[in-house]
């Protein structure tokens, strides 16, 4: 198989040159690392990595190549993929195509043969970047950088609005099971670039789930009389996401069972009086190790996100439950009185370790609680 060349441009001028191995194009936006070994599908078709150039730190990508069943969402939603090392041939009796197809067929643009050690090294010495990739036969090393520095960055930007599902719609995929109240809680999930798997979940564990766009109104969500509400990941800044804290606040008010997770959890934060900030890298990959400060429980758990509440910033009715014990950055927060609380990670993991699934019958709990 023959590959056209490839060329990664930072913003600041360094410049990595690899083979093509997805569409022939030419993209732009914040490049990041992933520590995960298993679920380059997952992570491709995950919104919440919108406008970002993903780069895999396990070297070899692509070996069990792709199905139709593992994916996050209807698209790939990463802006680019960066890669070490795509194997010649990929085998897995549930593959369908190889991974450089199903690139081609999402118009999503690749580089491999690249030292991703050295570029995950400069992202976290330096910070997060733009950055480029231009494939095809004829590539600029200048072309690329100028392309880089193009892209603003992610601070300020607004993607839940971009990502988010136009219509409503009702979740009834899987293995429906009844939870242990006698009731079947109706949850109203705000799509901010929501995954597949936490629609699973929440319908596996026995609940009604209507999922309603990012900018739906406290008026659209009430109609519906749910049990409680669910905040979805997503990507980009969750500060000019006021649409979504003025919703929030109103929630907060009628005092509805509330549980959020990565942009979520951040909007959550932003209505309850607290501040965000964007992170030096981030936290991309499924092996980072979170401390419950209840009771000093490590969990190892799924992560995707920019940005973080500042604890500084939180209010006194405000407990701040889950840390990161790699940077010590706030993972979980939750109401000293009330049925509000978040978690910073993907407690549906896809890919990563299920620790903290728990969270989800946290939340059926305090549905519970408000029922009685």
């Amino acid at each position: 198989m023959s590959f056209d060349k490839a060329v990664l441009a930072l913003a600041d001028g360094t410049t990595f040159f690899g083979k093509s191995i997805g569409f022939l194009g030419e993209t732009n936006g914040e490049v990041v690392f992933n520590t995960s070994m298993t679920g380059y599908q997952e992570i491709l078709t995950d919104p919440s990595y919108a406008k970002q150039i993903v780069t895999l730190t396990y070297p070899h990508i692509g070996n069990t190549g792709v199905n139709s069943e593992d994916v996050e969402s209807d698209k790939v939603w990463a802006s680019g993929l960066v890669i070490k090392d795509l194997p010649v041939s990929s085998s897995n009796w549930r593959k369908e195509i190889d991974l450089t197809d199903y690139l081609t067929a999402q118009e999503t643009v690749a580089i491999s043969d690249i030292d991703t050690r050295k570029l995950t090294s400069r992202i976290r010495n330096k910070g997060a970047q733009s950055a480029a990739i231009i494939t095809g036969k004829n590539i600029s090393e200048q072309k690329a950088v100028s392309l880089a520095k193009k892209f603003s960055g992610l601070k300020g930007l607004d993607l839940a609005k971009e990502v988010t599902t136009k219509e409503p719609y009702s979740w009834e995929e899987g293995e429906w099971r009844k939870g242990k109240s006698k009731k079947a809680f109706k949850i109203v999930a705000l799509d901010f670039g929501i995954k597949k798997n936490i629609l699973r979940i929440l319908f596996q564990k026995g609940c009604e789930v209507t999922i309603l766009p990012a900018k739906s109104t406290y008026k659209e969500i009430t109609k519906i009389n749910p049990d409680g509400v669910f905040l979805s990941n997503g990507p980009g800044d969750p500060e000019p996401c006021d649409y979504a804290v003025e919703t929030i606040k109103r929630l907060i008010e009628r005092k509805i069972p509330i549980f959020g997770i990565c942009l979520g959890h951040q909007l959550l934060s932003l209505a309850l009086g607290g501040k965000t900030e964007k992170m030096k890298f981030g936290h991309h990959g499924a092996n980072h190790p979170v401390k419950n400060l209840t009771n000093d429980e490590v969990f190892i758990t799924s992560q995707n996100h920019g940005f973080t509440v500042k604890e500084s910033s939180l209010p006194e009715d405000i407990v701040v439950t889950h840390r990161s014990l790699f940077d010590g950055t706030i993972q979980g927060i939750k109401h000293k009185e009330l049925p509000f609380f978040s978690f910073q990670g993907h407690p549906e993991a896809s890919p990563g370790p299920h620790d903290i699934k728990l969270l989800f019958e946290q939340f059926l709990e305090n549905m519970r609680k408000a029922d009685a």
